[in-house]
C-alpha cells in the first residue's frame, strides 16, 4: 500500500509548460518519478496533459528505455489526444548494463510483469491519477509483460496496445485478458506477424490486429510510426473509460 510518505520522495510534479517530442509547448503536470519496487526504485517519466481522460503506462521492450524515440514520439500523440503517460524503465540502471551484455532480462517476462503490475498499482493511488481509467502500452517484449499485467490485473486495465510486439511471450496469458486489445505490427516484419495472428486467436477480450503496410519491426519507414501512433491514440481514446462502461469488453472482435 502506497502511503503519502512514499509519493514525497518523488520530485515534484509541476504544473508547468513542457515541450514534448514535436516541439509543442502545453500546461501539462510534468515529472521523473521514482516508482518503489521491491528493494529499490525504477524511474518514469509521467506527463498528464489538461483534463486529462486517462493514463497509459509504457513497458518498453528488448534493450530500450523510457528514452526511446519511437515511444516518446507515441507518447506526444497522446498527450495531443487528452491522455496522460507514464514512461516507465523496467530494469534499473545496472540492470540495463547488464542486458545489454548478455540480452536475458529483456526477456525474463515473469519479472517484468511484476514490476509492471506494481508500477500500475502505484500509479492507481498516485493523488495525479485522480482514479482515471489506465492502458498500457508494450513494445517488443514489454508487450508480453503488458498482456501478462493486463490478464493479472484484469478489470483495472481498460485497454491494451502491442507496437511490434511478442504476445506468443506470454501465451498462458492471453485468454484471460478482458481489456480491449490492439496489436500493432509491420507487414515486413514476417515472423512477428505470423506470432501476432497466432497470438490474436487465443485472445477472448475486444481485439484487433492491425498490420501497417511496408513497415518493418521498427516502423521505420516514412509515416508509419505516425500510423501506429494514430492507431494507438484512437484505441485507447475510445477504451479509456469508466469501469461502468466497460461491458463492450465482452464482445470479441475476430480479425
Amino acid at each position: 500500500m502506497n502511503t503519502p510518505d512514499s509519493f514525497s520522495k518523488n520530485k515534484t510534479m509541476l504544473n508547468t509548460p513542457h515541450k514534448n517530442s514535436r516541439g509543442r509547448i502545453a500546461d501539462t503536470f510534468y515529472g521523473i518519478v521514482q516508482i518503489p519496487v521491491d528493494s529499490m526504485h525504477l524511474e518514469a517519466e509521467w506527463i498528464m496533459p489538461p483534463n486529462a481522460t486517462g493514463v497509459v503506462v509504457f513497458a518498453h521492450g528488448s534493450g530500450s528505455s523510457r528514452h526511446s524515440r519511437r515511444n516518446q514520439f507515441v507518447a506526444s500523440i497522446l498527450h495531443e489526444s487528452g491522455i496522460g503517460t507514464v514512461l516507465l524503465d523496467l530494469l534499473t540502471r545496472q540492470e540495463e548494463r547488464r542486458d545489454a551484455a548478455d540480452g536475458q532480462l529483456r526477456f525474463d517476462i515473469e519479472m517484468l510483469t511484476n514490476r509492471l503490475i506494481t508500477a500500475v498499482r502505484w500509479v492507481e493511488d498516485h493523488p495525479a491519477a485522480h482514479g482515471q481509467p489506465i492502458g498500457l502500452f508494450g513494445a517488443s517484449t514489454g508487450a508480453a509483460a503488458a498482456i501478462a499485467a493486463a490478464s493479472i490485473l484484469g478489470e483495472r486495465i481498460s485497454a491494451v496496445v502491442s507496437r511490434g510486439g511478442r504476445p506468443d511471450l506470454a501465451y498462458e496469458h492471453l485468454r484471460h485478458v478482458t481489456a480491449p486489445t490492439l496489436l500493432i505490427v509491420g507487414e515486413r516484419d514476417d515472423a512477428v506477424v505470423r506470432l501476432n495472428k497466432e497470438a490474436s486467436q487465443h485472445l477472448r477480450c475486444l481485439k484487433k490486429l492491425s498490420i501497417i503496410p511496408g513497415a518493418t519491426h521498427l516502423f521505420e519507414e516514412p509515416g508509419a510510426l505516425e500510423k501506429v501512433a494514430s492507431l494507438a491514440a484512437a484505441w485507447f481514446k475510445k477504451h479509456l473509460v469508466p469501469e461502468t462502461q466497460t461491458a463492450i469488453r465482452r464482445e470479441v472482435v475476430e480479425v
